[in-house]
């Protein structure tokens, strides 16, 4: 590892455990992404994180207000990082060609299909409290038992 990758790890460190110490499992590489993804049951909400200010200030507490505000819960927290785990985002993204890399971005997985999709435009404009209700909308509507 160089010592600008060495740099930009404890950098990112915190908004990896921003998620991570919210119930996500961080996925870092293709493998895990595709492992996890063919194995996956019911409903999941997936964050491509980011290092940008709207990732840290909309993005992050949005789903983390969402998942306090909803009464229903998606069945899997799954995460990867754009910008530093490469090959684990552009896995996840193969997951729902339909819709242009975003990053930040906000995906709802339900039974083997993508259910829902908050891109960077919907994220970067727009009050943190418009995003939470919209998606605490969406779990409650995708999550539904």
């Amino acid at each position: 590892m160089n010592a600008y990758d060495e740099y930009m790890r404890g950098i990112v460190k915190p908004m990896r455990e921003e998620l991570v110490q919210n119930g996500f499992t961080e996925l870092t590489t293709a493998e895990e992404v595709q492992e996890t993804m063919d194995s996956l049951k019911g409903t999941a909400l997936i964050v491509i994180n980011s290092v940008c200010g709207c990732a840290a200030g909309l993005a992050r507490p949005a789903v983390r207000e969402a998942l306090s505000a909803s009464a229903e819960k998606p069945d899997h927290l799954l995460t990867v990082f754009a910008g530093q785990d490469k090959e684990a985002t552009a896995m996840m993204r193969d997951f729902f060609p339909e819709v242009p890399p975003s990053s930040p971005s906000i995906a709802v997985w339900r039974d083997g299909s993508l259910a829902n999709f908050i891109p960077r435009e919907e994220i970067e404009n727009t009050d943190m409290e418009q995003i939470k209700d919209h998606l605490t909308g969406v779990l409650e509507q995708v999550c539904k038992k």
